[in-house]
């Protein structure tokens, strides 16, 4: 079968798939190489292996013990988040940390150490995973926590699928007083109120995000929306709606283009009138915007998108973050969403895990070919200044050498890697 991420770029790999539906069951028999997969919503290649195996891990799909007093839930790894927040917000719990989308599965979660919006006071996903059973290729099984098998747990931990196969978790939900969520949203025109509104929010909101306009130029640069929320005890709310839209097939050409990327972060930008706005949320639309419209991948044409996320230090973060604006509006490419966000001082667990002390910026590119890759290696010259990071989980073009200096303990992963598990991304930044 062919197939492809969720940018849809590399183009499609040939690949077998396996499908699990049995946890206690060996591996299927596979030729060549294999990688486990999830729901397929990692960007790049990470989540490919052109000319081995798929094992897909979504027939893992059943929870094996829930406790509504403690929020400790039992579950296989093809569960998606979106199955666990059915199961457990009605009976008042919810993800401790979640993506920007909840189609992922638990498996996915673990082996990209997934971070969210509040990431300041909660850290990575795995700091909420009390355990995992492993699978190994020779049949091997073992327990992985931060007691037991603590090395493993550490290489598997944003180890994107090398190590094994996760067949079931434990999880550590969090306790919250609804599905509501008061959000405030502040209209800000550059950098240094951007930073301010992130200090002076961490101590008393555990959701903060922005929004920021990646076409503006001069004076109107690092202008955006800074949104800062918490859980709310009100007992009803907006709801979303119930029909899922969706783009129904894929247009010839994008519909993202410099032009129409303007026009929507102007009209976008000047939304709300006032500086700050208050609005109880739904955590639906709050976290999940695009979940709302299926497929909406498809927008960016035939070929694709590249998603693009970095993370700068702290001391760097402000002057990086103007570089790398100026760098993408003067290309006249961008991104219509922008998210920007301050990452806290948690260690993250994993060997390979992405977020650190600093400043983190996301964005999708619409892949125009040469002038696309030249602009994403531009701004690659400015991370690697700064001494930041890139995300591999999102990645589909990142030079090897860039990779091994944004992740310098990336070779000690290999006493843990899987002899026969591999994928094009592993591929393409170690051989």
């Amino acid at each position: 079968m062919s197939g492809t991420s969720w940018g849809r770029y590399p183009r499609p790999a040939q690949q077998h798939l396996l499908m699990l539906r049995d946890r206690a069951a060996p591996l299927p028999p596979f030729s060549g190489s294999a990688l486990p997969h999830g729901n397929g919503r990692s960007y790049g290649d990470s989540c490919l292996n052109d000319g081995g195996t798929l094992l897909c891990t979504r027939g893992l799909d059943r929870f094996i013990a829930f406790d509504p007093a403690s929020g400790v839930l039992r579950c296989e790894a093809g569960v998606l988040l979106a199955d666990i927040l059915d199961l457990a917000v009605g009976q008042g719990w919810f993800l401790p940390v979640t993506p920007g989308t909840k189609y992922v599965t638990v498996g996915g979660a673990i082996a990209n150490d997934v971070h969210g919006k509040n990431h300041h006071v909660a850290g990575c996903f795995s700091e909420h995973v009390n355990g995992f059973e492993l699978l190994r290729s020779d049949g091997s099984r073992r327990w992985c926590s931060k007691t037991e098998n603590a090395d493993w747990f550490a290489a598997t931990v944003a180890g994107l699928g090398l190590t094994g196969v996760i067949t079931w978790a434990e999880l550590r939900l969090q306790r919250v007083r609804g599905p509501w969520l008061g959000c405030e949203t502040h209209r800000f025109d550059n950098l240094d109120e951007f930073f301010a509104l992130s200090a002076a929010s961490e101590r008393d909101y555990e959701y903060t995000v922005a929004w920021i306009d990646c076409a503006a130029r001069g004076a109107a640069l690092g202008r955006g929306h800074f949104i800062r929320a918490n859980h709310a005890a009100a007992s009803d709310g907006p709801r979303p709606g119930r029909r899922r839209l969706g783009v129904p097939l894929t247009p010839p050409l994008s519909l993202i283009n410099g032009l129409s990327l303007r026009a929507f972060n102007t009209l976008y930008f000047h939304r709300q009138r006032g500086r700050v706005s208050h609005a109880l949320s739904h955590y639906e639309p709050y976290f999940y915007p695009l979940d709302a419209i299926a497929d909406w991948n498809r927008i960016y044409g035939p070929r694709g998108f590249l998603q693009y996320q970095c993370v700068l230090p702290p001391a760097q973060a402000q002057a990086g973050l103007e570089e790398l604006l100026r760098r993408i509006a003067a290309s006249g490419s961008g991104s219509f969403l922008a998210v920007l966000k301050v990452f806290g001082t948690r260690p993250s667990a994993g060997i390979l895990s992405f977020p650190r002390p600093g400043a983190t910026l996301a964005l999708d590119f619409p892949n125009n070919g040469q002038a696309t890759f030249a602009l994403l290696d531009a701004l690659d010259e400015v991370v690697a200044g700064a001494g930041g990071a890139v995300y591999p989980a999102k990645d589909a073009r990142l030079a090897g050498e860039r990779f091994r200096q944004y992740f310098p303990a990336w070779n000690t992963l290999e006493p843990y890697l899987d002899p026969r598990f591999s994928s094009g991304f592993w591929r393409r930044v170690t051989e």
